[in-house]
């Protein structure tokens, strides 16, 4: 009797070992488990936060280098009008009928398309540079159209005459160009203009 409760205790005892050892295998398990899930979320965060770092970085990169690029760009603009008044003046002088075709008008000139020369060559150095507009196809993202010119010799859309010259700063665009643009001509206006140079010419030959 004896040996077999003593048979008991002992697989009883095993038993609550091994119940014991499962308990200690199954808690390292989940302590394991939760480690690495702990690892892996902080991994999932180090990551995140080093992508916004580096967004930040590309970002303060651009800025500097639009800085270095762009940054006198309000006063490359007001620049220009210094370049328009010297247009104006210069037209202005032309309709003086008390200087045409004087020796100082011709001195004046000189002078004015001396400076107008500078200045285009400073805002080139700057890569500031002049829009070609005259011949070419009106181009919405550098042209600004201001009126239909009628001229059957070109394209409709073909910029035919400049208001204002425009300009890039580099790849950007400083100011649009202020330009006319052709339209076919109209048959009754084209119709009047024939009438019209062929009564000129009867009555050159009538004089005659």
């Amino acid at each position: 009797m004896e040996k077999e409760e003593n048979k008991k205790s002992k697989s009883d005892n095993s038993e609550e070992i091994q119940d014991i050892k499962s308990t200690k295998d199954n808690s390292e398990k989940n302590i394991e488990l939760e480690t690495k899930d702990k690892i892996k979320d902080l991994e999932d965060k180090l990551a995140r936060a080093y992508a916004e770092i580096e967004n930040q970085r590309r970002r303060f990169e651009k800025e500097k280098d639009d800085a270095f690029d762009y940054g006198g760009f309000s006063l490359a603009r007001e620049t220009l009008n210094l370049v328009d008044n010297l247009e104006r003046s210069k037209l202005a002088l032309e309709n003086d009928e008390s200087l045409k075709n004087s020796e100082a008008l011709k001195k004046i000139f000189n002078h004015l398309d001396i400076i107008q020369e500078d200045m285009i060559s400073i805002l080139k150095k700057n890569n500031i540079q002049e829009i070609k507009s005259i011949g070419q196809k009106l181009d919405p993202n550098i042209h600004q159209a201001m009126m239909e010119i009628e001229d059957s010799s070109k394209e409709p859309g073909t910029v035919v005459q400049e208001i204002q010259k425009g300009f890039m700063m580099k790849d950007r665009l400083l100011r649009p160009s202020l330009v006319g643009v052709s339209k076919k001509t109209n048959k009754k206006s084209e119709n009047l203009e024939k009438n019209q140079k062929s009564e000129e010419n009867q009555s050159k030959s009538n004089e005659n």
